[in-house]
């Protein structure tokens, strides 16, 4: 048993089609969880309550945000097996990285990676072929590009258990005020 957390932006409708239809061709796993940006990677061995309270109290005053996405981006995996492929935010790319320094700040700070550059995205696809990947990133960012807007107002604890992901609480974000 993992636990993570993640936030799934809510998109627009026609917005979450086109990434789902292009995570369907490009993303062997995007029927295992709906687009979202990873906050928190696996943890494996910490027991569900002690896991629960430390994002209920590290999120407690986190802020609803605003994501824009309009670049698309490739990386070759830490391990070397392949390559991926993202969407950026620009708007709220500084929040999500807060709220992931946040997160790690207490409890979960043993479990940093320290191997892999933390980069918020939405994971879209993945080849093992470079040229392939860059072709597809290329052709995504042409012309007038990608124009995705999203809103984060909560984030989820799952756990991924023998392939398959559960959400086990998701918590709402304060509303801004103002």
């Amino acid at each position: 048993m993992t636990f993570l957390v993640i936030a799934y932006p809510k998109f627009q409708q026609s917005d979450f089609d086109w990434i789902q239809e292009y995570r369907s061709q490009h993303d062997n796993q995007f029927s295992l969880v709906k687009p979202h940006f990873s906050i928190v990677f696996g943890v494996h061995n910490m027991d569900r309550a002690s896991f629960l309270k430390e994002v209920r109290q590290q999120v407690k005053d986190v802020k609803m945000f605003d994501v824009d996405m309009r670049v698309a981006t490739m990386t070759q995996y830490h391990d070397g097996s392949h390559y991926q492929e993202f969407l950026i935010p620009d708007t709220g790319y500084s929040n999500i990285v807060k709220l992931h320094d946040q997160l790690y700040s207490g409890l979960f700070k043993p479990y940093l990676r320290f191997d892999i550059t933390y980069i918020p995205h939405i994971a879209i696809g993945y080849s093992e072929d470079p040229y392939a990947s860059k072709k597809r990133i290329d052709e995504l960012n042409e012309g007038s590009g990608i124009a995705i807007h999203g809103h984060i107002n909560g984030v989820d604890i799952i756990e991924h258990v023998d392939g398959t992901v559960s959400t086990i609480e998701t918590i709402t974000l304060q509303e801004p005020k103002g």
